[in-house]
């Protein structure tokens, strides 16, 4: 699944990465949340990917809503 997908943002927190997906959605661009955490002690992150070809288009759609604040790291 991984070979056309890019990972473009990630949270520690599944309400915040299903808002980035809802947003990219709503923009009509396809978008998938990989939950990374662990289920009994809440730790680690949610990762949103996009398929490659809406990668730069995802990305500016975060810039411009605050997802994304520092996009040169």
């Amino acid at each position: 699944m991984l070979d056309n997908w890019k990972k473009i943002w990630e949270s520690p927190s599944p309400q915040r990465a299903e808002i980035a997906k809802l947003l990219l959605e709503d923009n009509q661009i396809i978008a998938v949340v990989l939950n990374k955490q662990d289920s009994s002690y809440h730790f680690g992150h949610c990762e949103v990917y996009v398929q490659q070809t809406d990668v730069e288009a995802a990305e500016v759609i975060l810039i411009n809503d605050g997802f994304i604040t520092n996009p040169d790291t």
